[in-house]
């Protein structure tokens, strides 16, 4: 009794039981049977990394948006004043946690 009550709180409070924490330890990935009660694949996916923001200008009433704005000619500067020398990539550390093996609070 006492066993399966641990495995009660195991979920209840890591949303996992025990070994799919001990999987997720060895494959570095976020595994459940949760995930799979909830009708989601056993680990979660691998997260890619966002797109790059649209290059957004202003036109004759209204705003264009270019998702490729390397390729106009004579491009105009933004209507939103951000980076434009195409930094607007995850910096090291967001990549960092997006790309850590689980738990990445853990390591």
């Amino acid at each position: 009794m006492l066993s399966s009550l641990s495995g009660c709180v195991d979920v209840a409070i890591f949303h996992r039981s025990v070994p799919d924490l001990i999987y997720s330890g060895i494959t570095g990935r976020d595994c459940s049977v949760v995930r799979l009660d909830e009708g989601d694949s056993y680990c979660a996916p691998v997260a890619l990394p966002p797109k790059p923001p649209l290059y957004c200008t202003r036109s004759l009433g209204r705003v264009d948006c270019w998702a490729h704005p390397e390729l106009v000619a004579n491009l105009p500067p933004q209507v939103a004043q951000g980076p434009h020398d195409g930094s607007q990539q995850l910096s090291e550390e967001q990549n960092r946690n997006r790309l850590a093996r689980w738990p990445a609070d853990l390591q």
